[in-house]
């Protein structure tokens, strides 16, 4: 097991994992509030989580994530009652959407997906709880947290609670509460509303109650790892902080780690702009889904990711840089001597990628880590330097690196975006390409065994007088 470090908000600084229980890792990342489908920001927060969970792993860690679904709150309810469903029915849809996108971007599954219609007494009991403290109190049929009784609120967002004046009101505020900087736990029934049965009347809980409630279920009074989107900081987990630690009386969370924003051509993401994509509008513009993954995993977690329809395309072509190297090594001799440099390239990869991992997540680094030893290894095969057994410690490399990244081997993906031939139009382009290469090098041998490897797959390539053309057999 390797030691690992990471960007604690909480803090503003790097600090050392720390595990409750050595070797076990809770980790407890923000889902979806399923009133539509997800839009690729969701996914550059999901995929993050992803990577993160993935990269434990990797490093020795036992990891279990419990992501919850938000199948409740203002926005679902309008959206059932104006469509005359059930809150199930309408969340229904966007809920098999949402699992269907984490199948097709290769999302690891999390060890539980709590719903919060499903755990209403768990958030219930926490109320009580509050309401014992005397820092909750009951107004209208709802019930409040005081941040004023909580000393340390605001130190996860450092939020200047002076700012905003006590008996301020807002405009859209529909709950009495005696401070406008209150947050609300749990909301009184409503006309035509869905609700539950509580100490207070009927109602439903409070969004950030949901979080607090099914978190300390799974992973206990107090976890490791909680994640979310920057956006999730204020309110959303600093009203977690203050409900969990002053009903459980200890610390809540040790690592709090947030990803920044996703922008599209440089703005900020908005139905507005009309650049709020879900994952089936960029698969319908021809995207492939393991580009797209590649893509999002390129940019450190806590700097802020450009998406462009250029920059998955640059994406596709780095994968093909790999696809090409493991081609050319899964068919080229072990004709070398004790000489290789495999061996050595091999340890220096392996251990700069763990080392970028353990580092807050640093995947430029890992990245590098990648393509250092892709170049070592094509090196290696032009200089027919190859010793016994470097092609398979070259794989068994690949394989441990692509449990962290899941877009390193092709055949992952076949059916996907790749054809049944095993190869897409673009990685065939890509290997004739190098063929042309090859060709005006004079390296007739590579040329030719790049042809013979295509053909092998079902791949012809005819030389004309203006440039090589293929097709499928």
């Amino acid at each position: 097991m390797s030691s690992a470090a990471f960007f604690n908000t909480e803090e503003r600084r790097q600090v050392p994992l720390e595990p409750r229980d050595e070797g076990r890792v809770g980790l407890y990342t923000c889902g979806p509030t399923v009133y539509n489908h997800a839009h690729i920001g969701n996914f550059r927060t999901f995929l993050f989580e992803d990577l993160l969970r993935r990269a434990l792993r990797f490093l020795g860690y036992e990891v279990e994530q419990v992501m919850n679904i938000t199948d409740i709150d203002d926005k679902i309810i309008r959206a059932a009652v104006e469509g005359g469903v059930s809150l199930s029915e309408y969340t229904a849809p966007y809920i098999e959407s949402f699992f269907a996108d984490l199948d097709t971007l290769h999302i690891e599954r999390a060890e539980h997906y709590p719903r919060a219609t499903e755990h209403v007494p768990e958030m219930i009991e926490l109320v009580e709880k509050l309401v014992a403290t005397g820092v909750a109190y009951e107004s209208d049929g709802s019930v409040f947290f005081r941040i004023a009784d909580d000393p340390d609120y605001g130190r996860l967002s450092k939020l200047d609670l002076s700012e905003v004046r006590q008996g301020e009101r807002v405009a859209d505020d529909e709950y009495d509460k005696e401070d406008v900087r209150d947050f609300v736990l749990w909301k009184g029934a409503k006309p035509n509303e869905p609700s539950w049965d509580s100490p207070w009347g009927t109602g439903r809980p409070g969004w950030h109650l949901e979080c607090s409630a099914m978190s300390m279920k799974y992973l206990g009074p107090e976890f490791d790892i909680h994640t979310g989107g920057v956006d999730n900081i204020f309110p959303h987990h600093e009203n977690e902080i203050a409900q969990s630690e002053t009903a459980t009386g200890g610390r809540f969370v040790r690592l709090w780690l947030h990803a920044e924003h996703l922008l599209v051509d440089g703005r900020k993401m908005s139905k507005s702009l009309g650049n709020q994509y879900t994952l089936a509008e960029l698969l319908e513009r021809g995207l492939e889904p393991r580009a797209l993954r590649y893509f999002f995993l390129t940019t450190h977690y806590r700097k802020k990711l450009n998406f462009t329809l250029a920059g998955v395309e640059d994406a596709a072509h780095a994968l093909r840089r790999i696809d090409e190297m493991r081609f050319r090594l899964t068919h080229a001799e072990e004709s070398g001597g004790a000489d290789s440099p495999v061996p050595e390239a091999v340890e220096r990869a392996r251990a700069r990628f763990t080392a970028a991992l353990a580092d807050d997540l640093n995947t430029s680094e890992a990245l590098a880590a990648v393509f250092g030893l892709v170049k070592d290894v094509n090196i290696a095969i032009e200089e027919n330097r190859l010793g016994t057994g470097d092609t398979q410690s070259v794989l068994q490399l690949l394989t441990d690196m692509n449990r962290v990244f899941g877009v390193l081997d092709p055949t992952e993906w076949a059916g996907e975006d790749e054809t049944a031939a095993g190869l897409s139009d673009d990685q065939i382009e890509a290997l004739v390409a190098a063929r042309q290469e090859a060709r005006a090098q004079k390296d007739f041998a590579r040329s030719d065994e790049i042809r013979d490897r295509l053909a092998e797959q079902g791949i012809v390539i005819e030389d004309t007088p203006t440039g090589p053309r293929w097709k499928r057999t």
